[in-house]
């Protein structure tokens, strides 16, 4: 008898794996190809992401495990990817400017001087998000500074799991542990903050459909099925920020802290109560929406420390 699995894609910012994982959590299959940004065409010195160069190494991946999966029934897809990053669509999903990288330097003068439009402290009180170069607000501000037609042309804003979602599915969402990385979702009330957007004169109507992690998206659609070479119809489920699954995936409980190693060290804690209004005090702290509606994700970043001992 074949065996139920969930294939989950992952992309992070070094590598993309296809994971099938079994009704017991037990990986079943996996594979993984090298991912790296590309330089922009505008600047040598901005980076950006090719979402045709994710899908295909993805593509790559599924088709490594083509004979294993032969022997499973694959009950769903997933997609988890590193936060904060997407970009602007049209009505066909077509993207309106590349996706800029997290690693890209170009937003960094907007985290400066971002006070113009509202406080360092009452974003985070309001988001939970600390002030991070990459965070998507400034990802938007920087957008409607330098090319404020395409908000205006612009369908929607997709997170990039949302971006690879809407590839496999064709629905335009919102996957809400992504939104929670933005420094645009009011964290406690669950939706894109209406001070935030006022204050940097962004439209709530960028911001598709919030699916919480679990929810279905959609179904494997025909030309995505035949790219990864899966059957169409396959159960499309929301996941999103790979951060906020790890903590799932370790078997974190409340209250428990977890240290994560991987592009970034990570300490963080499930909680289910925080007072974001504290988090400005400490440096590199930030908090997230956790997997689990419920719970909160407080934690404090270091980019490229060295080895623990």
């Amino acid at each position: 008898m074949k065996q139920d699995v969930i294939l989950v894609l992952d992309c992070g910012a070094t590598n993309v794996r296809a994971i099938a994982v079994d009704r017991q959590g037990k990986i079943v299959a996996r594979a993984s190809t090298a991912n790296a940004s590309d330089i922009a065409a505008e600047n040598s010195a901005w980076h950006q992401w090719s979402l045709d160069a994710i899908l295909q190494r993805f593509a790559d991946c599924c088709r490594s495990l083509s004979s294993a999966l032969s022997e499973c029934v694959v009950r769903g897809i997933t997609v988890t990817t590193f936060g904060v990053d997407g970009a602007l669509v049209d009505a066909q999903g077509k993207l309106l400017y590349p996706v800029i990288s997290w690693k890209c330097p170009r937003t960094a003068a907007v985290m400066e001087t971002i006070e113009r439009f509202i406080s360092p402290r009452q974003l985070q009180t309001l988001s939970g998000v600390g002030a991070f170069s990459f965070n998507t607000l400034y990802k938007l501000v920087w957008l409607k500074e330098n090319h404020p037609r395409l908000l205006e042309q612009a369908h929607c804003w997709l997170f990039i799991s949302s971006l690879i979602n809407h590839r496999l599915t064709g629905e335009f969402t919102t996957d809400i542990t992504m939104a929670g990385t933005s420094q645009l979702l009011d964290i406690h009330q669950r939706d894109f903050s209406p001070e935030i957007l006022q204050a940097t004169g962004l439209a709530r109507r960028l911001f598709p459909r919030i699916v919480e992690a679990g929810a279905p998206i959609g179904t494997l659609q025909t030309d995505a099925a035949r790219l990864l070479g899966l059957p169409a119809g396959v159960p499309v489920i929301s996941a999103g920020h790979d951060t906020q699954f790890a903590l799932f995936g370790a078997g974190a409980q409340q209250g428990e802290p977890v240290l994560s190693s991987g592009t970034w060290e990570i300490l963080m804690v499930r909680s289910g109560q925080v007072d974001t209004a504290l988090l400005s005090q400490y440096t590199d702290s930030t908090c997230e929406k956790d997997s689990q509606s419920a719970l909160y994700d407080p934690r404090m970043n270091r980019l490229d420390c060295a080895v623990l001992v």
